[in-house]
C-alpha cells in the first residue's frame, strides 16, 4: 500500500488498496475512471492533513484510516478538501462511546445525562467514531440499492453543514441554490415529522414505541426516524441515504435528490445502475 506519511505530501492509494474499499463499501463502487482518481486524491490528502487517533486503547492501522478517509471524502468528491478545513482530528473509538451531556429545561433546570454514540462531530473541533460502528459488514449484496446506514458519510456531513457556524441542514452554498434548497429539505422535513406522528398514533398501546416490536411500524418511514430530531439530523441522515441507497431515496423525495445532486454534484443513481 502506497501511503502518504509526510505532511502537505500527497500520495496516490495503490490500485489494489482501492478495489479492496470498494468491495468493502458498494457507495463507492461504479465511480468513473476520473472520479476514482479524484476520490484517490482526496483520500491521500485528506490522511495528510487529518490526525486519525485511536481511543480506549485502540490503535487505528492503515485499513480503519482508508476506511474512514474513503468514506469521509465521498460527499466531498466534487465539493474539495477546503470544505474539511475546521478540524484535524479524528478520534476512534473501539465501540460505542459514553458523552456527558447537560440539557437546560423551559424552566431553567439543568438536566444532566449521559447518551451513548456512534459518532459525533462537534463544531469547530473532532469528528468521534465507533468502530464496531463503521467496519465494512458482511453481509453486503451486489442490489443496486441498500437500505443501509452510513455513520461516517453521516458525521462528516454534519462538518459540511457546520462550516459556516451553525447546524441548520443548510450547508454553504451559493445564492442560486440556497433558496431552492431550504424551501425543499423544510418541507421534506415536516413531511417526515407529519409521517412519523402518523405511524407513533398507530403503535398499539401496549407496545413499547421504544421496543423492538415497534421496528415494524418504524420501517414503514423512508428514513430513520432520528432524522426528525431537526433539520440538521434530517440533512444527514437524508445525505446518508442519497449516498447509500440512491434509488429508494429518490422514490421517496424527488426534489430532495434533486438538490442534493446540484449540490454534491452526483448522480448516485445513475453511477449505482
Amino acid at each position: 500500500m502506497i501511503w502518504p506519511r509526510k505532511a502537505r505530501r500527497e500520495l496516490a492509494i495503490d490500485l489494489p488498496a482501492w478495489v479492496r474499499l470498494q468491495a468493502d463499501w458498494p457507495c463507492l463502487r461504479g465511480l468513473s475512471d476520473t472520479e476514482s482518481d479524484r476520490i484517490r486524491e482526496l483520500i491521500a490528502g485528506f490522511l495528510t492533513s487529518k490526525t486519525v487517533s485511536g481511543a480506549q486503547g485502540l490503535e487505528p492501522d492503515d485499513d480503519m484510516r482508508l476506511a474512514i478517509a474513503a468514506q469521509a471524502c465521498l460527499p466531498i468528491l466534487h465539493l474539495g478538501l477546503s470544505h474539511y478545513g475546521d478540524f484535524v482530528e479524528i478520534v476512534v473509538h473501539p465501540a460505542a462511546f459514553l458523552v456527558q451531556r447537560k440539557l437546560t429545561d423551559e424552566d431553567g433546570l439543568v438536566h444532566e445525562f449521559e447518551d451513548i454514540l456512534a459518532g459525533e462531530a462537534m463544531e469547530g473541533g473532532p469528528v468521534v467514531l465507533s468502530w464496531d460502528d463503521i467496519r465494512p459488514q458482511t453481509d453486503f449484496t451486489d442490489a443496486p440499492d441498500q437500505s443501509m446506514s452510513n455513520i461516517v458519510i453521516h458525521e462528516f456531513v454534519h462538518k459540511l453543514d457546520m462550516a459556516d457556524g451553525q447546524a441548520n441542514g443548510c450547508p454553504p452554498m451559493p445564492a442560486s441554490l440556497r433558496q431552492r434548497w431550504e424551501t425543499t429539505l423544510y418541507q421534506a422535513f415536516d413531511d417526515l415529522c407529519r409521517q412519523l406522528d402518523a405511524i407513533e398514533a398507530a403503535i398499539p398501546a401496549d407496545i413499547d414505541p421504544e421496543s423492538e416490536a415497534a421496528d415494524a411500524w418504524y420501517a414503514r418511514l423512508p428514513l430513520d426516524p432520528y432524522a426528525a430530531t431537526d433539520e440538521a439530523e434530517f440533512f444527514a441522515v437524508a445525505a446518508e441515504a442519497f449516498f447509500v441507497s440512491p434509488v429508494s431515496f429518490q422514490r421517496a423525495f424527488p426534489a430532495l435528490y434533486e438538490c442534493f445532486s446540484g449540490y454534491f454534484r452526483q448522480d448516485p443513481v445513475t453511477r449505482m445502475s
